[in-house]
C-alpha cells in the first residue's frame, strides 16, 4: 500500500525542465567527414592542411631572365658592355656576363646608398654620352677598339680605395671595376669552373692590373 502511494507521487511531479528538452529534442547528428580540399595527401597530417595550398614548382632555368630592376635599359647595356670588356673570359674562367654579374650589380646598385646609385648612373651616363660624341653610337653598340677609346682615358691607378679619384667618371670606372671582377669571381659560375678544373680560378684580363687597388698598411 505504502508502494503503491509512493508511486502515484512519484508521477504528479513536474518534470525537470532540461530533462524535458532533452526528451523533446532529437539527437544530434553527426555530420560526414569531408575530404580535404586543395592539398596533396590531406595536407600532409598536419592540422589545418586542408586550408594550406600547394603550388607547382619551376625550375629558375625555365624562366626568361627579366629586365633590369634599377638601371635604365640604356644605362643596363652600357653596364653589360663595361662588364665584358673588364671582365672577359681568360684561361678557361667564365667571364662577366657568363657569371651574371651585370643582373647582380643591378640588384646590388637598386639596394645601395643613394651616393653610390648616383655614381653609378652617372657613370653609365656619362660612358653613352662619350660614346655619342665620338662615335654616333650608344657605348653597347661599339666595337671593343672604339670602347677601349671611351674608357681609356678613364682609367687610373687607385691608391687607396678610402681616397678615390675627384673626377666621378674616373671613380665609376675604378668602383665598376671592382664590383665587376667581385661579382663574378664569387658566383657559382665561377666556383664551378674553378672546381671541374681542378685548380684555383685566378683573375684577370686587359684592366685588372693598371686600377687594381694597392692598399697601404
Amino acid at each position: 500500500m505504502k508502494r503503491r502511494r509512493f508511486f502515484k507521487t512519484l508521477a504528479a511531479l513536474p518534470v525537470a525542465p532540461a530533462l524535458m528538452s532533452q526528451a523533446q529534442s532529437p539527437a544530434p547528428q553527426t555530420p560526414a567527414a569531408q575530404p580535404p580540399a586543395g592539398g596533396r595527401g590531406g595536407g600532409g597530417g598536419r592540422a589545418g592542411g586542408a586550408n594550406i595550398p600547394t603550388f607547382d614548382e619551376t625550375s629558375p632555368e625555365l624562366v626568361a631572365d627579366p629586365g633590369p630592376l634599377f638601371f635604365t635599359p640604356a644605362q643596363y647595356s652600357a653596364l653589360r658592355r663595361l662588364s665584358a670588356l673588364l671582365m672577359p673570359p681568360l684561361d678557361g674562367s667564365p667571364g662577366a656576363l657568363e657569371c651574371r654579374a651585370p643582373e647582380f650589380l643591378d640588384f646590388l646598385i637598386g639596394a645601395s646608398l643613394p651616393d653610390r646609385q648616383k655614381l653609378y648612373r652617372g657613370g653609365l651616363d656619362t660612358l653613352n654620352a662619350n660614346a655619342k660624341k665620338s662615335f654616333k653610337k650608344a657605348f653597347a653598340d661599339l666595337s671593343d677598339a672604339d670602347a677601349d677609346a671611351v674608357i681609356r682615358p678613364l682609367l687610373a691607378p687607385v691608391p687607396w680605395v678610402h681616397d678615390p679619384p675627384k673626377d666621378p667618371a674616373v671613380q665609376f670606372v675604378a668602383e665598376a671595376h671592382r664590383d665587376i671582377r667581385t661579382a663574378t669571381q664569387n658566383s657559382r659560375e665561377w666556383a664551378a669552373a674553378g672546381a671541374a678544373s681542378g685548380r684555383r680560378r685566378g683573375g684577370g684580363g686587359s684592366y685588372l692590373n693598371p686600377i687594381d687597388p694597392i692598399y697601404r698598411s
